[in-house]
């Protein structure tokens, strides 16, 4: 069986290049933003397996009784909460919650620029490794399945599209990045398509 190259050290360098962060109205420039909005920090792991051989990236779909965002394709991750020392805390945290991922597991490799998103949430992407196998327990009531798809899928900038949708009375753009039955948008897409662009410098 043939098997791809370990992505550690690519991942290493694309994330240590600077480049400025991201937001869900970056496809929506005449978006005016309120001067002195509060942002609430957050952190979501993007957990890279390469257990089976072949990089897959990690990723949840929440719950359909969901108020926020139900059904949505997401990575692991929430609000940062005060007994977190940092996000990427954060991030370990809500994994080992939300999927069972168990907190020693991930080998931290750095962390993308934040993206700001319509729910006024600086969000920092926190990837990480993971050289060992795990079972997934998704968490009742928030998270209906776990899966995961190829890393090179998400990291091909020809597999995102731009599309549209009528949000608050106006037309909004916005990444997705689809694979098989799973449609993955919005923020999501976004920060992927971020780490996309970094890894083809």
């Amino acid at each position: 069986m043939r098997t791809t190259p370990d992505p550690t050290e690519q991942l290493r360098a694309a994330l240590s290049r600077p480049g400025p962060g991201s937001s869900d109205f970056d496809l929506n420039p005449e978006t005016v933003l309120p001067e002195g909005r509060k942002l609430r920090p957050a952190g979501v792991l993007v957990p890279v397996s390469v257990a089976t051989g072949t990089p897959r990236v990690i990723l949840t779909k929440r719950s359909s009784a969901l108020k926020h965002h139900p059904g949505q394709i997401a990575f692991p991750g929430g609000k940062q909460d005060e007994g977190d020392v940092d996000v990427t805390a954060t991030a370990l945290r809500e994994a080992q919650e939300e999927i069972g991922l168990p907190p020693d597991l991930p080998e931290i490799l750095g962390h993308l620029p934040t993206h700001e998103t319509v729910t006024s949430f600086t969000v920092t992407p926190v990837v990480a490794i993971l050289r060992a196998p795990f079972q997934p327990i998704p968490e009742p009531g928030e998270v209906d399945e776990v899966f995961s798809v190829p890393l090179a899928h998400v990291l091909n900038p020809a597999n995102y599209i731009v599309e549209s949708r009528r949000w608050r009375g106006h037309k909004r753009y916005y990444y997705t990045v689809p694979f098989g039955p799973y449609y993955i948008w919005g923020a999501t897409a976004r920060m992927l398509r971020g780490l996309a662009a970094r890894m083809s410098e």
